[in-house]
């Protein structure tokens, strides 16, 4: 069970808007601001509660009639790859990842702009200039990581935007190259993470939002074993079994957790 967070003064709602995964479907969030003192408890805290940061806020999915954003993370003690993971750690044996400060570089944006253009075109983020990818990067109150890999001719081919946890590791956001599709480069930076989750001592790698139907967040219910958060509680995702996307209860509009 995940403790009851206190002080709600912290949290508000946006307004409805397009969501950017279902179709036909709206939005809208609840925010908590991390620009407060000991904001890495506070974000981590809210992390275990099935929020995502963004900049300076945290925010958690708070949408009429739907719940299909579901929270994930990988107990990162239990993880076996698969075959295919194995391959993909094997192939990506050449690179060297490199931990650094949450500062933007000209060549990482170059990277960013090419990776949107080829896999998400469409998305929210395609117009992002170098400034706002700036802001994205640096804008941070909390223990923030970027993290690049670089093939041996110091070519860069892959970067995560990381945040450390007191219970592991936060995958904020990640992009890489697209012109290396045998790579499978989305794939090895999560094992990398998970290597590194491990290697720190700490339980878990938050990826995020899982979204059944949704092809761009397919990928990571293929890490086993995965945990959802559910009705209050972290519970082990089965895959054979469907996940209700339906608000219900008495409450249809407050959040699961």
């Amino acid at each position: 069970m995940t403790s009851p967070l206190r002080n709600p003064q912290f949290f508000y709602t946006t307004t409805p808007q397009p969501c950017p995964y279902l179709p036909a479907r709206m939005e809208r969030k609840i925010l908590a601001d991390l620009s407060v003192p000991d904001a890495d408890t506070l974000h981590s805290r809210l992390s275990c509660a099935g929020f995502r940061r963004s900049h300076t806020l945290a925010y958690a999915p708070l949408c009429e009639g739907c719940s299909a954003c579901i929270p994930i993370r990988l107990p990162v003690a239990d993880f076996t790859p698969s075959r295919t993971q194995k391959r993909i750690a094997n192939r990506n044996a050449d690179l060297t990842a490199t931990l650094l400060p949450p500062t933007a570089t000209s060549e990482q944006y170059t990277l960013f702009h090419r990776y949107l253009s080829t896999r998400h075109a469409d998305g929210e983020m395609a117009g992002m200039s170098p400034r706002d990818y700036r802001i994205m990067v640096e804008e941070t109150t909390v223990d923030t990581q970027i993290i690049e890999f670089r093939t041996p001719d110091q070519k860069l081919v892959a970067v995560s935007l990381t945040d450390t946890l007191d219970d592991g590791l936060s995958a904020v956001y990640s992009f890489y190259d697209p012109s290396q599709p045998m790579r499978s480069l989305g794939v090895y930076v999560i094992l990398f993470l998970i290597r590194q989750t491990f290697l720190l001592g700490r339980p878990y790698l938050y990826l995020g939002y899982w979204i059944p139907g949704s092809p761009k967040m397919a990928y990571k219910s293929g890490f086993r074993p995965a945990e959802i958060l559910r009705q209050d509680a972290w519970r082990t995702l089965d895959p054979t079994q469907p996940v209700n996307t339906e608000r219900c209860g008495l409450f249809p509009d407050a959040p699961l957790f």
